[in-house]
């Protein structure tokens, strides 16, 4: 009688179990990274190291795929963009929990309590959270020689291209609204060589902007001996690589002719770009995501959440504005802590709120066998006697 009641106490916490684990939404992956940049490996690599079934889908598009070197990325100045993601690739395969799949998500779509991705192939995939390291792209002009050179010697952040080319004759890419803020990040330390290639945008109406925002620009311009040029830029041709021309001290010597509609072509060795970007990918649209200007709200919710739960955005993407590659690494990571916590919380919620209901069948289908074998027993001596 004995082992009766132990095998009918068995079969019903195995009914428990699997109850209490049917509570958690079935689904191909825990979570689905989009976007195979410094953000997207970061947040794939912390959930892996939790081991959350992670599955990062790379379109092989990234935002520093025209950079030389990577810089400003500790234990990784100098290393090759594409060298990084090919040894961040590997460590996070190591993990059997990692999935990275080579190819564009076109459409995610919320689905009762978890989300369906579609791949460009027409593939589906399900998981119950989605990371966003979908990035940002430079909407450059269509002015002849710029796309080719761009990451080469015209770069927009000099705290990653801008030592390799400190020293140089340097120019200002953009409108005259953006050439203070471009002016104090590379002036006193960097160059001091500088023309600002306005391309006809020296107007009132620019003018009226740059004044608001920065009252003493004059004044700043003069002390600085810093020429504007707005005259219309028809190429910006280059005569020399600084791949293959550099010192021992790591400089780099590109060097560029600017050609304009009129006037004799200006020659200069780096310039520091202002163009607007845009979001890469078309996700943050469908899926109907708060923005903050062309940026992904972050901060609206914490834990770089987005509008739409169980939804996070990390790297160029989002609305942190810090759009670099040590940024980019940290929110990925931080996404991916917020994301394992968030699902550990619901499986304990989901245990507790299954648990309640099926403690109380327990109970009451242990006292009917218990009940029933008492009862047998009881009848039986009654019989003997």
């Amino acid at each position: 009688m004995a082992r009766k009641m132990v095998s009918a106490f068995y079969s019903l916490f195995t009914l428990l179990t699997v109850a209490l684990a049917a509570s958690v939404p079935e689904t191909d992956y825990d979570v689905i990274v989009v976007g195979g940049g410094p953000s997207g490996l970061s947040a794939i690599s912390g959930l892996s190291r939790v081991l959350r079934r992670t599955a990062l889908f790379d379109s092989g598009e990234y935002r520093n795929a025209p950079t030389r070197n990577m810089h400003d990325v500790i234990g990784n100045d100098g290393t090759v963009p594409a060298e990084f993601r090919g040894a961040a690739r590997k460590q996070i395969l190591r993990y059997n929990t990692s999935t990275i799949v080579d190819t564009s998500i076109s459409s995610i779509k919320p689905i009762d309590n978890i989300f369906e991705a579609t791949d460009a192939s027409g593939k589906t995939y399900t998981a119950r959270k989605v990371v966003l390291g979908t990035g940002l792209r430079d909407v450059l002009p269509d002015t002849p020689g710029l796309e080719q050179a761009f990451g080469k010697g015209i770069f927009w952040c000099p705290w990653c291209d801008g030592y390799e080319h400190r020293d140089q004759p340097f120019g200002i890419l953009g409108a005259l609204q953006d050439i203070i803020g471009s002016t104090l990040e590379v002036y006193t330390t960097l160059n001091s060589d500088i023309i600002a290639f306005l391309n006809g945008t020296q107007t009132p109406a620019q003018e009226e902007i740059l004044t608001k925002a920065h009252p003493d620009w004059r004044a700043i311009v003069e002390a600085y001996n810093i020429r504007l040029d707005n005259r219309t830029i028809t190429e910006i041709e280059r005569i020399q690589d600084g791949e293959t021309h550099k010192d021992d001290e790591g400089r780099q010597f590109d060097k560029f002719l600017v050609h304009f509609t009129e006037g004799e072509p200006v020659e200069r060795n780096a310039f520091i770009t202002n163009f607007d970007t845009a979001q890469r990918s078309t996700l943050p649209e469908q899926l109907g995501l708060k923005m903050l200007g062309n940026k992904i709200d972050t901060q609206t919710n914490s834990g770089l959440r987005t509008s739409l739960p169980g939804v996070w955005a990390v790297g160029d993407a989002n609305s942190d504005n810090s759009t670099n590659v040590p940024h980019a690494m940290f929110s990925g990571k931080r996404a991916a802590v917020f994301a394992h916590v968030e699902m550990s919380r619901e499986e304990a919620q989901a245990a507790i709120s299954k648990r309640v209901p099926e403690r109380r069948m327990l109970e009451k289908e242990t006292e009917r066998r218990m009940g029933n074998e008492i009862e047998a027993l009881y009848n039986r001596l009654r019989r003997r006697g």
